[in-house]
C-alpha cells in the first residue's frame, strides 16, 4: 500500500514537473497550439473597435488582423477566463487591446 501511495506521488510530481517545463518554452501552450489554416470552422476579423471575442474551448478559429491570418486552435487549462488575444498571435500582428473570453466545452457541460 504505501508503495503504491508513493508511486502514485512520484508519477504525479513528474507529469507536473513535465507540463512546467513545457509551459516554460512554450508559454502559449496553456491556451492550445497554431494550426493550419485549413482547420478553422469560424472566421473573426479583428479591428482597432474589437474589445473581445467569445469562443469554446475545442474551438478552432482563424482570425483576421490587418490582412494577416493565424488559426488557433484552443485547448486552455479548466477554469482559464480570459486572456489577452496577443498572447497567442504570431510575432508581428498588433492585434490592438483584444481579449479572448473562453467558455468551457459546450460537450462537457452538465
Amino acid at each position: 500500500m504505501l508503495n503504491a501511495l508513493r508511486t502514485a506521488l512520484v508519477a504525479t510530481a513528474i507529469i507536473a514537473a513535465t507540463g512546467a517545463a513545457h509551459a516554460a518554452t512554450n508559454p502559449q501552450a496553456v491556451y492550445g497550439e497554431a494550426v493550419a489554416g485549413s482547420a478553422a470552422a469560424r472566421q473573426v476579423t479583428i479591428t482597432a473597435d474589437t474589445k473581445s471575442v467569445n469562443v469554446n474551448d475545442g474551438d478552432t478559429v482563424a482570425f483576421n488582423v490587418n490582412g494577416k491570418t493565424f488559426t488557433w486552435h484552443f485547448d486552455t487549462l479548466r477554469g482559464m477566463g480570459s486572456f489577452d488575444l496577443a498572447k497567442i498571435a504570431p510575432a508581428g500582428v498588433d492585434t490592438g487591446m483584444t481579449n479572448v473570453y473562453v467558455a468551457s466545452n459546450p460537450l462537457y457541460r452538465g
